[in-house]
């Protein structure tokens, strides 16, 4: 199967799950290969959401360029969710010839790479490039798309809810089946809980719809709970919040501005110094013209602590001391 069709084959079954397929133009890209001869690139960036995570992701490239001294003019384009709108994004992007693209999460950058393969891609917020269908492999990616993972050391995130709760049996793993990087980070925290000895029960959503109803099934069955980078999580953190708190069950989400949101605690990346890395990875192919086809992808050069404190008060549960210096107030 070609690249092509590979990467169109991945974007329309997730666009299916979701329920939200519309009629999806299935262009070639028509942009330019090479170093644009400008000194004011066209960069557009395609994002699935609006979050904390993914926003901080967003300015931590756009830093980065203004740190490199790179002048560009940015088309900043959000889908809200809306599957068939990413795919409109990226035809945009194709047909405005833009110099670069930044995707920041899974379904964007399937998005873009589904309309070309001349274009430069970089992607940020993004766990699994290889499962995702965009490359051949992490060491070398082998067509237009490159960038950074927020790959999170999960088996340190599993070990961090038993520092907190020593004498923890169950835990809870929650995700979303639409999205390939929390399947991902749920198979491995599930491997990683079973080794520990911890007996795991699964909850599933679809939408953000579903999140209140599953924490709630699953808070009653568990001691804790854990949340992988998800963006349907994220997006409903405030009801998560709720449940954990009416439950008395902790949640340990996977990225650090869902603790800041409610979450109890986290071991992770910083988003912004992950985009920050893109940006960087961006540089070097709109200054130096790199090839993303040869550039590996890249993954988070170190992970911070942060621990919620309104939150372990609200839950009476003690901060190891060891994470007092990382106990945040938001």
């Amino acid at each position: 199967m070609s690249k092509k069709r590979m990467v169109v084959a991945v974007f329309l079954a997730l666009a299916l799950a979701t329920g939200m397929l519309s009629a999806c133009a299935g262009s070639g890209g028509n942009g330019t290969s090479g170093t644009p001869q400008n000194d004011n690139f066209q960069i557009g960036i395609i994002q699935l959401v609006e979050h904390p995570a993914l926003d901080a992701a967003r300015e931590g490239f756009i830093a980065a360029l203004s740190d490199e001294g790179i002048k560009a003019e940015y088309d900043y384009q959000n889908a809200q969710r809306d599957i068939p709108t990413l795919s409109t994004i990226s035809q945009r992007f194709v047909n405005n010839n833009v110099d670069l693209v930044l995707a920041i999460a899974t379904a964007s950058v399937q998005a873009i790479a589904a309309e070309t393969d001349t274009i430069p891609v970089v992607g940020s917020a993004i766990t699994s490039y290889e499962r995702a269908g965009v490359v051949n492999s992490n060491e070398a990616p082998g067509f237009n798309v490159t960038g950074a993972s927020d790959m999170n050391p999960i088996e340190a995130q599993i070990n961090l809810i038993k520092e907190f709760l020593p004498d923890i049996q169950t835990l809870g793993i929650i995700y979303s089946t639409n999205e390939p990087n929390s399947v991902y980070q749920a198979d491995i925290a599930r491997g990683v809980a079973g080794s520990l000895g911890l007996t795991v029960v699964e909850g599933t959503v679809t939408t953000t719809g579903d999140v209140q109803q599953n924490m709630l099934s699953v808070a009653r069955r568990v001691d804790a709970i854990f949340i992988p980078t998800d963006n349907t999580h994220a997006d409903a953190i405030a009801v998560v919040t709720q449940v954990s708190i009416d439950t008395g069950v902790p949640v340990f989400p996977g990225e650090e501005n869902m603790v800041t949101g409610g979450g109890l605690a986290t071991v992770g990346v910083s988003y912004f110094d992950l985009g920050y890395q893109s940006g960087l990875m961006a540089v070097t192919i709109l200054r130096d013209g790199g090839n993303p086809a040869t550039m590996p992808i890249q993954f988070a050069q170190h992970y911070t602590y942060t621990v919620n404190g309104h939150t372990a008060e609200q839950l009476g549960i003690a901060v190891p001391a060891r994470l007092h210096d990382y106990i945040e107030f938001p």
